[in-house]
């Protein structure tokens, strides 16, 4: 699945707080913007640190975005977990592509209605030793099977993404990129 050489192309993340969610969009903003490509990417937090509702927009376009940071609707999401993502789902327009965290989202999904791929990534993020490395396991997916990032890009991104003080975090989540890389193929 490609993305049209003119259009802009929607992301919407949700989850809750400490799943990655805030992190996953800065990698995916940054690998695009790393391929040269036009990238949007806006945060929104809840009101705990930890548990509470987390969502991410990220625009990629291959010409100047249009696009407002607060989107109406989208052509993709990443949904980590099922606590938040009611208010998203009538965001997420027709054959949209959506990416679930089947480890641990317990809702249902209107599969005729969306292009759902299921990514076991905290079971995957477990195996590979941390299970907070989830979230880079599922933009890993994302960027190869939306087609807008690739791996060198994630790769980038993430490195320009990681604070300092988290360093020693960066080959953990370049190994992460690279399973969910390999799992969309």
């Amino acid at each position: 699945m490609n993305s049209p050489a003119s259009g802009e192309r929607e992301l919407m993340l949700t989850g809750i707080g400490g799943q990655g969610v805030q992190l996953a969009a800065q990698v995916i903003a940054q690998g695009a913007t790393a391929d040269g490509k036009e990238v949007l990417v806006f945060g929104s937090y809840g009101g705990m640190m930890r548990g509470g509702n987390t969502d991410s927009t990220v625009v990629i376009s291959d010409q100047p975005i249009e696009a407002p940071p607060v989107l109406s609707t989208t052509w993709s999401a990443i949904l980590m977990h099922h606590q938040y993502w009611v208010p998203m789902r009538d965001r997420i327009r027709d054959d949209g592509l959506v990416l679930v965290n089947t480890s641990v989202f317990e809702d249902e999904l209107d599969r005729d209605r969306y292009q759902v791929i299921d990514v076991p990534a905290t079971d995957v993020a477990t195996d590979l030793g941390n299970p907070l490395l989830a979230a880079m396991v599922m933009a890993g997916v994302y960027g190869r099977r939306s087609g807008l990032v690739s791996l060198d890009g994630l790769v980038e991104g993430m490195r320009r993404s990681v604070p300092p003080y988290r360093s020693q975090l960066i080959e953990a989540n370049e190994g992460a990129l690279a399973a969910g890389w390999e799992m969309a193929a």
